[in-house]
This record gives C-alpha cells, sequence and structure tokens, in this order.
C-alpha cells in the first residue's frame, strides 16, 4: 500500500478511528499524489476516493494497485452507498481545523456517523517532516529562486516600477519552476515599512531602498526568501537597522536545530530588538512545503520544539512607519545538530 496511507490507517488504528474523511486538497495530495477536486474516505477496510467525472480519466491514468484506492464518480452514488461506507465505524474522524460547520451537519447526516470525532491535525503534523523527496523538491525550488535573485541584481534599473520587477519575477519562475509559491512583495522607499506590501507604480530611486520577498514552487513544495537590497548607497540608519536585523537572522540559523524550543528561539529575537528599542511584530518565521505557509509556526506562543527535517523559514524584520522596513528571510532545513540555509544569496549590504 501507499506508504502514507499505510502509516495513517496506523495512526487511526492507535486513535480509536475506524473511518476518516479527509477534505483538504493539500492533504489529499500529500497522502495521494492526486491534485483533483474530491474527498478522500478511509473505512476500515478500503481507501476510497470520491470525484466527479471531469477528473476520472486523470485519476486512473495516476493510480496503480499499489495505491489500493477506489475511485468513485460521485454522480453513481446512492445515499444507501453513503450510509454503507461507514456502517461498522464507531468513531469517524474529520479535519476540524478545515471543515465548516455546515460541512460537518452534512457529513453526519449523508454518511449515517455515529460519532463524528475531531483528529488533531495529524496529517498536518505529519507533514512537517519532509522525507527525502519533499526536501528535494524544496531545494530545487530554493535554487531557482537563488539563481532568479541573481538575474534581479542585473535587471533592476532606477526608473522601474515595483510591478514591473514582480512581473519579471513571475515570468522567470514561469519558464524555470511550477510558478509561485504566493503573490510576490516588491516594496520600495517608503513602502517596505508594509510587511506585505503590495507592488506598485512606484518608481526606483536614487539612494533607494527595496525589499523583494519571493518564492516559487517545484513539484507541489514551495521556496521562499526575502532580502532587501539598496540603490547606490546605504543611509547611515537604515544600516544600522540592516545589522541588527542581519545579526538576528545569523543567530536563529546557528540556534536552529533538533530539539530548540520554538518559543525561546522567538525570545531571544524579541529581547535583541527591543534592547535596540524596536519591537518584532509578527512571528519569526514558519514551516514550508506543500504550502508557503505550514506549521510550525515560529513564535513566541508555539510550545513546541524543531524537529529534525523540518523546513522553516527564518525572517526577522523590523519596520519603521512611513520610514522604511528591513527584512531578511531564508528557508531552513532543521537537522540533528544545527540547520542548513537552503536559500543562499548574498546577505551583507547589497548595492546595485
Amino acid at each position: 500500500m501507499n506508504p502514507k496511507l499505510q502509516w495513517l490507517r496506523n495512526i487511526m488504528s492507535t486513535s480509536d478511528l475506524q473511518g476518516l474523511i479527509i477534505s483538504n486538497p493539500t492533504n489529499i495530495k500529500y497522502l495521494t499524489n492526486l491534485d483533483a477536486e474530491g474527498i478522500l474516505i478511509l473505512t476500515r477496510k478500503e481507501n476510497i476516493f470520491i470525484t466527479d467525472g471531469r477528473y476520472i480519466e486523470y485519476i486512473h491514468s495516476m493510480l496503480t494497485l499499489y495505491d489500493e484506492i477506489i475511485v468513485y464518480d460521485i454522480k453513481g452514488i446512492t445515499q444507501q452507498d453513503y450510509e454503507n461506507f461507514f456502517m461498522y465505524c464507531e468513531n469517524v474522524g474529520f479535519e476540524e481545523n478545515y471543515v465548516t460547520y455546515s460541512s460537518y451537519k452534512e457529513y453526519i447526516r449523508k454518511y449515517k456517523i455515529n460519532n463524528f470525532v475531531e483528529t488533531e491535525n495529524i496529517i498536518e503534523k505529519q507533514r512537517m517532516i519532509k522525507d527525502e523527496e519533499e526536501i528535494s523538491n524544496i531545494k530545487k525550488a530554493c535554487e531557482i529562486t537563488d539563481n532568479c535573485f541573481s538575474y534581479l541584481l542585473d535587471y533592476i534599473k532606477v526608473g522601474m516600477t515595483e510591478k514591473q520587477i514582480a512581473i519579471e519575477i513571475e515570468k522567470y519562475y514561469k519558464t524555470r519552476a511550477d510558478g509561485l509559491a504566493f503573490e510576490t512583495i516588491v516594496a520600495s522607499g517608503e513602502n517596505t515599512s508594509k510587511p506585505h506590501a503590495v507592488p506598485t507604480e512606484r518608481r526606483i530611486k536614487e539612494q533607494d531602498i527595496i525589499t523583494i520577498d519571493m518564492g516559487c514552487k517545484v513539484n507541489r513544495y514551495c521556496s521562499d526568501m526575502t532580502r532587501t537590497i539598496f540603490v547606490g548607497s546605504i543611509p547611515e540608519e537604515m544600516k544600522k537597522v540592516y545589522d541588527i536585523v542581519l545579526k538576528s537572522q545569523n543567530q536563529t540559523i546557528q540556534q536552529m536545530r533538533d530539539g530548540t524550543s520554538i518559543r525561546m528561539l522567538t525570545k531571544m529575537v524579541e529581547n535583541e530588538f527591543r534592547l535596540k528599542d524596536y519591537d518584532l511584530i509578527h512571528g519569526l518565521g514558519h514551516g514550508v512545503g506543500m504550502e508557503i505557509h505550514e506549521p510550525p509556526y515560529i513564535n513566541g506562543k508555539t510550545e513546541a520544539v524543531l524537529k529534525e527535517n523540518m523546513v522553516v523559514t527564518d525572517e526577522p524584520g523590523i519596520y519603521i512607519p512611513g520610514k522604511f522596513g528591513i527584512r531578511i528571510e531564508d528557508t531552513v532545513q532543521i537537522t540533528k545538530f544545527g540547520s542548513i540555509s537552503l536559500t543562499k544569496s548574498e546577505k551583507n549590504y547589497i548595492i546595485i
């Protein structure tokens, strides 16, 4: 059987779950490699994917006997079929952080479920630890991102708009990867003080500051990197802030390893910023995988530790409203005795 489905069945057995409904499309892709609309259900003995006629041919072309998944066209399922799926299942699990209340009620009615129970993110928790193939895909995405950034350093010119640069990044990714991992952030001048700035028609000027937050996808897996660059020279006030952010970013990477407390890691940066009269106004990072933001979330509220083969970001930032902001971010692989930065672009005073 597909090893990810076998793993999930083992978890179900130890959790006293006889059935499971998986409706989150990212979790379905993770477990089955299928990129199609539908619902995956696990009964006592069968793995069933319910979809519609648009995807039947594609799904059959993707599945093998090894996958052990039975495919149903939703049009051919009767109410009695629905009721039979979980007939001998005392407890059926559902994804409480994805299913709406209306869907929750509909599932109970349609499948005649006796006891519908929360699964406490069992799939998302497993997704936090990447296997060799997943890490390979993320590394490829990071390499393309590094190459794109090198290209941008020659491409960006005074007079260009933020939108022009963002469009060029998208073009670069479309021909070399599976497209954007998220909407690119290109911010310049005073716009850099907004952590989630949207590219505008503002033109790059002499003595400007530019923040670029970018990432692509390879085989559904994401990269994420932010660099802050300067046009011509670095004003002294910005240099002082840049030094603080870079120092914290490098120290965080050095502290990241299997067993490191996420809360303490974040507190270290928060305290460092406060000593300089600044605040860390967003999380220190987040998990990266099939989604650009996924667990673990690196912030002061997360009572968990980093584990080997997690892939996370390290992205401290300081923002001075109406003036400028500086953020430096890398995608990082956690190892048993340290960490590896998968994005490797230059960080020390990037001047174009």
